[in-house]
């Protein structure tokens, strides 16, 4: 019986990208992405992490090469999802449903938006007011608003960044659970080596380049990590 052949949703084919007249942040980057994927992208500091998820996502202009992205069903949880003003009186049941804005077609936007607090086990927040949320529960209401439009991926930029352990373990489990349980294909950018090596089942590593495993444990183990990273770094992958 044939293997059936996975969707592709995302191929990026020799991108390169500068900014002004500096030099290159990518050089020829390719990379391709299959529904059902859960891709973690890691790489040093100004390596191009963000700089390629801005491509993709079309906040930057493609300079050279080519990105195709095969679905417009796309969640994106941004960097530092607390960095607002928590005086704005905005309740969590009214961030949801920005998710649905733009939406076509939406005639139960009320139902929707009870069933992805459900998802993430907020319902009970939907009257409370965002700035009154904890940093792992505004986590869980900004994947509600990426849920509440359906998506096929979901991008999520250093999404954990300074949230403490506890909240982030239960934020990977629910990550893991909308990817196995939901089918939703996620790309992970982190600076955080070992929580891509334990949690996602690809890995991109960039410093200006790329280079890609299927594997992310038995990728951290070979040379060319190393050589991505640079001379004198080592590596110690505990379990997360």
């Amino acid at each position: 019986m044939p293997i059936k052949k996975r969707r592709t949703l995302l191929e990026v084919h020799d991108v390169t990208y500068r900014y002004d007249h500096s030099e290159n942040v990518l050089e020829n980057v390719s990379l391709t992405l299959y529904q059902g994927d859960y891709l973690g992208i890691i790489g040093p500091n100004g390596g191009g992490k963000t700089t390629l998820l801005k491509l993709i996502l079309g906040l930057l202009p493609i300079q050279s090469g080519t990105i195709s992205l095969e679905t417009k069903k796309i969640g994106y949880i941004p960097q530092k999802v607390g960095t607002f003003d928590h005086r704005f009186p905005i309740t969590v049941g009214e961030v949801v449903a920005m998710g649905l804005i733009g939406q076509k077609g939406i005639g139960h936007g009320t139902s929707l938006v009870d069933n992805v607090l459900a998802q993430v086990a907020m319902e009970d927040y939907k009257d409370r007011l965002i700035g009154n949320l904890s940093g792992g529960q505004l986590q869980r209401v900004f994947i509600a608003r990426a849920l509440v439009a359906t998506p096929e991926i979901i991008f999520l930029d250093e999404p954990t960044a300074g949230v403490d352990t506890k909240t982030q373990d239960t934020f990977y489990a629910l990550l893991k659970k909308l990817n196995k349980d939901m089918g939703i294909t996620l790309v992970l950018v982190s600076h955080d080596i070992d929580i891509v090596a334990s949690e996602t089942t690809e890995i991109a590593c960039i410093n200006k380049t790329l280079v890609y495993d299927e594997n992310p444990k038995a990728f951290l183990k070979q040379r060319k990590i190393q050589e991505q990273y640079g001379k004198g770094v080592n590596f110690i992958i505990h379990h997360h």
